[in-house]
């Protein structure tokens, strides 16, 4: 099993990302929102310079905020700066969107992008809907060293559900996935793959040819430690309660019932963020989003919530959870801690979790 790290792009802190290519960490996904972070190719830029040989890519960069020639031109201009580790990951926008109080991309939409896309992260000619029209359109100057085609930038397309997984596996290299609980689940969400590339004439499949990933955090327990200690929310707490923000946001735009695991808080939380003016309440539903708990949602952390998306468990739990998760065809974990413990838990992971698996 890879393990990588998801990083909330931040313009000054390369340094993590040093650090986890010194420690061995696979990949490094930076996060696109455009509302709460540092601009992910910028902060690429800075990392590509810096490292040598971990992949670098977007994690996921977002298809409703920018065209798919400038998403296109933008990781290729990475891959120019770390030629033969650069990837792209792609998906409808459920942060960035929504923060400026938007819904993601439609199913519809979303494969138009990506039929634009492909072509184009090839260095190939595109067709662009304009209106009623398809223009053809493709990178001019490829060759005179402004982007790097020429090393293969694979494309993981972000899928949580049945639809958008089925698009990940028609165009995809690959899938940046949700923890995916059980085998079972994980043999659910091949089959949705598969039906998609089987659409195209492709056919993928569990170490072959196709590259999973999921998206998650993870904290090794001290013997006897609750799953809701204190030491496990200042790791974990902001990957629960982005969690909580997701089924809040599937809910207010799509009537979508939130999981098992909210229904101890969901009523108390929807109050809340119901006491804010509906105007900007898209603000304040991401408030510390990924990186921070804010005081008055601390509440919400029970053992329900905290284990829903994060891993938690002592090193022999976590190494067994993880050996299943990759004979159920997943490839990679990346974990997105608290932006304040994201170090100790970069090193904790890869001292007593990376060796074993």
């Amino acid at each position: 099993m890879d393990i990588g790290v998801c990083v909330a792009s931040h313009i000054g802190d390369t340094d993590y990302i040093v650090r986890a290519e010194e420690l061995g960490y696979s990949h490094a996904w930076l996060a696109d929102s455009q509302m709460l972070w540092s601009d992910c190719y910028a902060t690429l830029a800075i990392a590509a310079y810096r490292t040598s040989h971990i992949q670098l890519g977007t994690g996921v960069a977002v298809s409703g905020t920018r065209p798919a020639s400038v998403n296109a031109a933008g990781i290729a201009t990475i891959n120019a700066l770390a030629p033969g580790r650069t990837f792209f990951g792609v998906g409808a926008g459920n942060t960035a969107r929504r923060v400026m109080g938007l819904p993601p991309q439609r199913i519809k939409q979303f494969e138009q992008y990506l039929q634009t896309l492909v072509p184009l992260l090839a260095g190939e000619e595109a067709l662009m809907p304009s209106g009623d029209a398809m223009i053809p359109i493709r990178h001019i100057m490829a060759d005179k060293g402004f982007v790097n085609f020429d090393d293969p930038i694979p494309l993981y397309v972000s899928g949580f559900g049945p639809r958008s997984l089925n698009l990940a596996g028609k165009y995809g290299d690959g899938a940046v996935l949700a923890l995916v609980g059980n085998p079972a689940a994980m043999a659910s969400v091949w089959h949705m793959m598969q039906e998609g590339a089987r659409e195209v004439g492709r056919e993928i499949g569990p170490q072959q040819n196709y590259y999973t990933t999921a998206l998650t955090t993870m904290v090794v327990l001290d013997e006897g430690e609750a799953v809701d200690s204190a030491r496990v929310k200042a790791q974990c707490g902001a990957m629960a309660m982005a969690a909580v923000h997701y089924s809040y946001d599937q809910f207010r735009n799509f009537g979508h019932q939130p999981p098992n695991a909210l229904s101890g808080i969901w009523e108390d939380y929807t109050g809340l963020l119901e006491s804010y003016p509906a105007e900007r309440r898209h603000q304040r539903i991401h408030a510390g989003h990924n990186c921070w708990v804010i005081p008055e949602e601390e509440k919400f952390l029970t053992p329900e919530v905290l284990t829903a998306s994060s891993m938690i468990g002592t090193k022999s739990e976590l190494i067994e959870q993880i050996h299943g998760m990759g004979a159920a065809g997943l490839d990679q974990l990346m974990i997105l801690p608290n932006f304040d413990t994201r170090y100790d838990v970069l090193e904790q992971v890869a001292a007593d979790i990376m060796p074993n698996v």
